[in-house]
Parts: C-alpha cells; sequence; structure tokens
C-alpha cells in the first residue's frame, strides 16, 4: 500500500507541476521563456509546503504515515523539480549566461529554504 500511496501522491504532484510550471511560464510572456520562472515558481511553492506539511502531518496531527507518504513524498516529490532545475541551470552556463545561471541558481537555493522554513514557522504559528 505505501508504493501506492507513493504514486497516487506522485501522479498528482506530476500533474500539478506541469500545469503551475506552464501556466506561470504563460503569464510571465517573454520574460518566462527567457528565465525559468515556472521551475523557479513549483520549487518555492514546494518547499513552502513542504516545511508547512512536515509540522502538521508529522509533528502536529501525527496523521497515519501513509498521508506523509502521499502528500510528502508523492506529492510534493514530483511537484519539485530538482533535475529541471539542474538541466536549466546547466544549460544557461553552456550559453554563457553565468550571470543568470548564478542568479537561478541562488535564487532558487536559497529562496525555498527559506519557503521550507517560513512553511514550517507558519504551521507552528498555526497550531
Amino acid at each position: 500500500m505505501q508504493w501506492l500511496a507513493i504514486a497516487l501522491g506522485g501522479a498528482l504532484g506530476a500533474m500539478a507541476r506541469a500545469y503551475l510550471s506552464g501556466w506561470t511560464t504563460k503569464n510571465m510572456g517573454a520574460l518566462g521563456t527567457a528565465f525559468p520562472f515556472g521551475t523557479l515558481a513549483v520549487n518555492l511553492l514546494g518547499s513552502f509546503l513542504m516545511g508547512l506539511c512536515f509540522v502538521l502531518i508529522v509533528e502536529h496531527l501525527k496523521m497515519p504515515g501513509y498521508w506523509r507518504e502521499i502528500i510528502m513524498v508523492g506529492f510534493l516529490g514530483a511537484l519539485t523539480t530538482f533535475s529541471t532545475f539542474s538541466i536549466e541551470g546547466l544549460h544557461m552556463i553552456n550559453h554563457g549566461q553565468w550571470h543568470l545561471a548564478l542568479t537561478y541558481m541562488a535564487t532558487s537555493v536559497i529562496g525555498c529554504l527559506l519557503a521550507c522554513f517560513l512553511g514550517w514557522q507558519i504551521a507552528k504559528i498555526i497550531i
């Protein structure tokens, strides 16, 4: 059952990633194709939700393990896209866009850590 829970969450997370990333890129216009805002947006959102869900699901509500598997491992694991982040950063470097690559990488790593921390702190305040 654990694998089915992860698979269900993963399928939903992957669909959410495709939709949110595409929507973000589309709504950024020309800027959305010049910088990977879609990937950045889903990684920031996923990191925020990971912090929030960890406190709520694991620490506070102590929900059964399959909820953690569905939401955190499956859904949020598929929603966030570190492999896409890596290839986009490498693509920028290979095209001589060092400043853009470094901005993207720093914003992604620092931003996602801060987003996770923010989600964690908000969850602690709520409960």
